[in-house]
């Protein structure tokens, strides 16, 4: 019989749990950015709060690899999988503040579909971190991903097609432009998580 003699640290899988949570948590204030009225002040603050929490767990990530001598798995993945999950944060932040410091009130058509695409992005992958400690039922979740990144991509064109359509002043083509690239970025930073699981469990199964 052969026995194996890794330790098992569970404290990985939560953190990196408590990290995507973290997102679900940004994604929903991000899409309070489309309710009417909405006090874009108070919604940045509160964003820029949720990011600063999202830090800390972040930090945690990276003491804990920094202090444990085996991980249960590479210890360059646990770091970029922990730096690609703050990325998707700090891309969600980035839109709210811009909205808020740009005082842009009317966001162009798509946009409602580049957040919904993020929050599926924030759920899935909450989900799935989960499964990291057995490494099993995580293909669907990075498939799924990718077509949620793909469909964001055509929504992108979309929006861009519409802003140099010539109906838009300049200025505001630049202020908006600034905002649906930085949800492009946010999604795009779902499919590098992605691709950084598959990559580790085709390493460890």
């Amino acid at each position: 019989m052969a026995f194996s003699f890794k330790p098992v640290d569970t404290a990985f899988y939560a953190l990196l749990t408590e990290q995507a949570t973290h997102l679900v948590n940004g994604a929903a204030l991000l899409a309070e950015l489309l309710d009417e009225g909405k006090d874009r002040a108070e919604l940045s603050v509160r964003m820029r709060e949720a990011e600063h929490q999202a830090d800390e767990t972040t930090h945690e990530v990276v003491r804990r690899v920094n202090s444990t001598f085996v991980t249960p798995f590479d210890r360059e993945d646990i770091y970029s999988l922990s730096s690609g999950l703050d990325d998707v944060m700090d891309y969600m932040e980035e839109v709210v503040d811009l909205v808020h410091l740009y005082e842009v009130t009317d966001l162009p058509e798509g946009v409602t579909e580049q957040i919904e695409v993020i929050q599926r992005c924030a759920e899935l992958t909450a989900e799935s971190m989960p499964r990291l400690q057995s490494m099993k039922d995580l293909e669907e979740y990075w498939i799924e991903i990718n077509r949620l990144e793909n469909a964001g991509d055509k929504t992108y064109r979309r929006i861009l097609a519409k802003l140099f359509s010539g109906k838009y002043e300049a200025l505001e083509v630049m202020k908006l432009k600034d905002i649906v690239d930085s949800l492009e970025h946010a999604i795009d930073a779902f499919e590098k998580v992605a691709n950084i699981i598959e990559q580790i469990h085709v390493k460890e199964s």
